[in-house]
C-alpha cells in the first residue's frame, strides 16, 4: 500500500468534478486501500479521491474511535436528507483551518461498496456531515467556499503564511 499526496487548497485540481466509476476493478480496490491508508496516516476521518488527484467518485470514511470501520462509497448519491446542522468542520486539504458549515442533519445515501454491490445507508450526526463534506469534493467544492468572501480571503492568507514558514 502507499500513502498518497493530498492536494492542498487552493490547488485548482480540487475544483475538478469527479466522473462516475464505470466498473469496480482491482485497480479501484487498490486505490481505495491507498486512500484509506492515507486518511488514517493524515490523520483524518474522510477522504475523497479528488483530494489525492484522482477524479473519480470514490470516498473513504471512518468516524469510529477505533479506526477500524472503513466505509467505502463509490458513486454516492444522496437520495434523502432532513434537518439542519451547523457543525464545525476541518479538512485534510485545508490543514489547521476549522469553521462552521450548515448541512443536513441526516442523509440517506445510495452507493456501491468496494465489491461493486449497491447499498443504501442512513446516516446522521458526524457521519452525515462527513458524507456531505466528502461528496462536495467530488463536485469540486471545498468547505471553506461556504464562507463569506472575506473569511475565504483571510483563510487563504493564513494558509499562504503557513506555507512560507514551512519553506
Amino acid at each position: 500500500m502507499a500513502i498518497l499526496k493530498i492536494l492542498q487548497y487552493p490547488d485548482e485540481r480540487l475544483h475538478t468534478v469527479a466522473v462516475p466509476v464505470v466498473q469496480v476493478t482491482d485497480k479501484i480496490r487498490s486505490l481505495i486501500q491507498n486512500m484509506a491508508e492515507t486518511m488514517y496516516a493524515a490523520p483524518g476521518i474522510g477522504l475523497a479521491a479528488t483530494q489525492v488527484d484522482v477524479h473519480q467518485r470514490i470516498i473513504v470514511i471512518d468516524t469510529s474511535e477505533t479506526h477500524d470501520q472503513l466505509l467505502v462509497l463509490i458513486n454516492p448519491e444522496i437520495i434523502a436528507s432532513h434537518g439542519v446542522s451547523d457543525y464545525e468542520e476541518g479538512c485534510l486539504s485545508v490543514p489547521g483551518i476549522y469553521g462552521k458549515v450548515k448541512r443536513a442533519e441526516a442523509v440517506t445515501v445510495k452507493a456501491l461498496n468496494a465489491e461493486g454491490e449497491s447499498f443504501v445507508l442512513d446516516a446522521n450526526g458526524l457521519l452525515a456531515i462527513c458524507i456531505q463534506h466528502e461528496m462536495d469534493h467530488l463536485v469540486g467544492k471545498v468547505f471553506v467556499e461556504y464562507w463569506s468572501q472575506l473569511k475565504q480571503m483571510r483563510t487563504l492568507a493564513k494558509l499562504k503564511k503557513k506555507q512560507r514558514s514551512i519553506m
